[in-house]
């Protein structure tokens, strides 16, 4: 099946609860003078370039646009390098930053064979919805992740052989109670950014002109708010969307997010633990299966009304929580955010209400369409092509095996003591022993042809050489600290 197959039902469906934004997608392009094509590299960054509508057309969607693959991380070597764009014109959306341009999410193509290329993060997920539907489990997997992120007014870092630093700054930053320029008070306190209003929460306008711009882009948004943490943490909630489609908004978001920051002299980051010593920025991930329109993971007589069905999914998780971190919480900078004492779902439990539990099950309603599991340890850092699909992966794994979750946790698992505390296990410690995991454990990412051999050792490769590698041979300024004088 190819991918236009697979996303069909995904699209068609998102376009007839949405007449109105599908009819001014087609006016957009009636408009429009430009189409920019954009895709995501393997690390999870979107890619785009642009052409004029004049080179859009019938034949150009069907024959994709050429590039080169070997400039892409992750893709191609240069002897290899050519490759194929395929744009989904259901992606299709208004570019808010770009005049008179229309934008479309593709994926990529070997021009030779005519195939599609298996190390491109979008087809994995179309190939992770399309093995869904073949297992016979459920239809589709609605999923809901919750990024947080910072918008900072200015940041600077660098790296050389004598010296490295960075330096981030925001007005609302608690560290600038004592500051002497445009010091009005009213400083966000240390863990204290949760809910304040204005004057305090200084971005309020600007999250609502983040909103604005994603529903006018055909994202559905729930609600905004600051975060936490000080110096401008915040989040604005997705409604819940088929998998594909919500991985797609993703990567919309991140890039309307970035662009009004930006547009308003500030830096948006997604960076998973920026301050030291406080929260950092999470991807709480909602997930549901369904199938001929009920919710698989309700029942109403069981543990917080979940089915043994959501039960398994959750086993699934939970056994391969060491190997998917490498996927979901993938930089080394993850590893600063999954400590304890921070909220941080370290702990490898599953819990109603508990926020220290890798998996809660929300209980703000008891509706059986809004009965779902929250993965709470990934963080928006991950490629969510990747990460999305490697949690269908391991919850399928976990029904199919009937993997049991073991009883849930109520207690406030930093509390516990002793053997209590040495039952519960956690994820790694750091990017290597994750990368390590899933080198140990991704067979069940293999089932389907989902991921590939190729995609997951050149996916380890990468990490080890460009991040794991480069930041373990660095000095880190607090070793100063620690030893210059030693």
């Amino acid at each position: 099946m190819s991918p236009e197959g697979m996303t069909k039902f995904i699209d068609e469906e998102h376009l007839k609860s949405r007449k109105e934004f599908a009819d001014s997608l087609r006016h957009g392009l009636d408009t429009a003078k430009f189409v920019d094509m954009k895709f995501t590299d393997m690390p999870g960054i979107w890619q785009h370039f642009t052409v004029p509508i004049s080179e859009f057309n019938e034949g150009s969607i069907s024959r994709g646009f050429g590039f080169d693959g070997s400039s892409i991380r992750g893709f191609k070597e240069i002897y290899e390098s050519d490759m194929l764009l395929m744009p989904d014109v259901k992606t299709m959306f208004t570019d808010p930053f770009s005049d008179s341009t229309v934008s479309m999410i593709g994926s990529i193509k070997e021009p030779e064979t005519g195939e599609f290329f298996s190390r491109d993060p979008r087809y994995v997920a179309q190939k992770a919805e399309a093995y869904l539907k073949e297992t016979g489990i459920a239809e589709v997997g609605h999923y809901g992740p919750e990024l947080e992120f910072f918008i900072f007014d200015s940041v600077r870092y660098d790296q050389r052989e004598n010296c490295g630093y960075y330096y981030i700054d925001s007005n609302e930053g608690a560290w600038n109670t004592g500051s002497e320029a445009n010091n009005l008070g009213y400083k966000t306190r240390y863990k204290e950014g949760y809910f304040p209003v204005p004057p305090t929460d200084t971005l309020q306008n600007i999250r609502n002109e983040i909103v604005t711009t994603l529903i006018r882009s055909g994202i559905h948004i729930e609600c905004h708010h600051h975060e936490v943490a000080t110096g401008g943490q915040c989040e604005i909630d997705m409604g819940y969307s088929p998998m594909v489609r919500m991985a797609d908004q993703v990567m919309m978001y991140k890039y309307i997010i970035r662009n009004i920051a930006a547009k308003h002299g500030k830096s948006a980051t997604f960076m998973p633990k920026p301050l030291f010593n406080d929260n950092g920025s999470g991807m709480h991930t909602h997930m549901s299966l369904w199938k001929k329109g009920k919710n698989l993971f309700y029942d109403k007589d069981g543990y917080a009304m979940l089915s043994e069905t959501a039960k398994y999914y959750i086993g699934g998780l939970l056994e391969h929580a060491p190997a998917l971190c490498g996927l979901i919480a993938p930089t080394t900078n993850s590893y600063k955010r999954l400590v304890p004492g921070f909220e941080a779902p370290v702990n490898l439990v599953y819990s109603k209400r508990n926020r220290s539990a890798a998996i809660r099950i929300p209980m703000y309603s008891n509706s059986e369409n809004a009965k779902r599991i929250e993965f709470r340890t990934p963080d928006p850092s991950a490629n969510v092509y990747l990460a999305f699909s490697a949690m269908l992966m391991a919850g399928l794994d976990g029904i199919k095996r009937k993997i049991d979750p073991g009883e849930p946790l109520e207690k406030n698992i930093y509390e516990l003591e002793g053997k209590e505390l040495e039952s519960v296990k956690s994820v790694p410690g750091s990017l290597a022993e994750s990368i390590s995991a899933l080198e140990n454990d991704h067979d069940f990412l293999l089932h389907g042809k989902v991921f590939t051999k190729d995609l997951i050792e050149t996916w380890i490769g990468y990490k080890r050489a460009k991040e794991i590698d480069p930041i373990r041979i660095r000095p880190h300024p607090w070793e100063f600290n620690l030893y210059y004088d030693l």
